[in-house]
């Protein structure tokens, strides 16, 4: 398993396309609080239920004004579909070239396989990562840890 960031870390900025034409900045949503949710593929048993359950659980990240992110190396067509599919709420960014740039910067590349860590990153206001969590491949992390950093997150 890959050596993440952690917490205390400022987040790496970056800008990934979330459609064919608009791209999105992690430093545009400064000043409320973000969650990464880096994955290996779209359709993937585990990364569907995973994705599908953060689906479920939004309303939950939303009483924190908390941003979901999911992040795979798929391309944004390969997004859009399985968005469609999933019927998911929240936007999928497209970390597809450079090929996981931006999960290399979070130490959440598997270079070996190209894909990314399961991994989760929740981020504060400021910009700082408060909590982060690799979970092996094959495991949905669930959102219990998630839900906990984003409590303990300051007011």
């Amino acid at each position: 398993m890959a050596s993440i960031l952690t917490a205390g870390t400022p987040a790496p900025d970056f800008k990934l396309p979330v459609t064919p034409d608009q791209r999105l900045a992690l430093s545009e949503l400064r000043g409320r609080p973000v969650i990464l949710a880096f994955y290996p593929a779209d359709w993937s048993p585990v990364c569907g239920d995973q994705m599908a359950l953060y689906n479920e659980v939004l309303p939950e990240f939303s009483k924190f004004n908390a941003e979901l992110l999911g992040i795979s190396v798929d391309g944004v067509w390969c997004h859009e579909a399985f968005t469609k599919d999933r019927h998911l709420k929240f936007p999928l960014l497209a970390d597809f070239e450079p090929k996981g740039a931006a999960a290399q910067s979070y130490g959440a590349y598997r270079k070996s396989e190209g894909v990314c860590e399961r991994a989760l990153f929740v981020i504060a206001k400021d910009g700082l990562i408060t909590w982060s969590y690799i979970s092996p491949i094959a495991v949905n992390p669930g959102a219990d840890g998630i839900l906990t950093a984003l409590e303990a997150l300051p007011k």
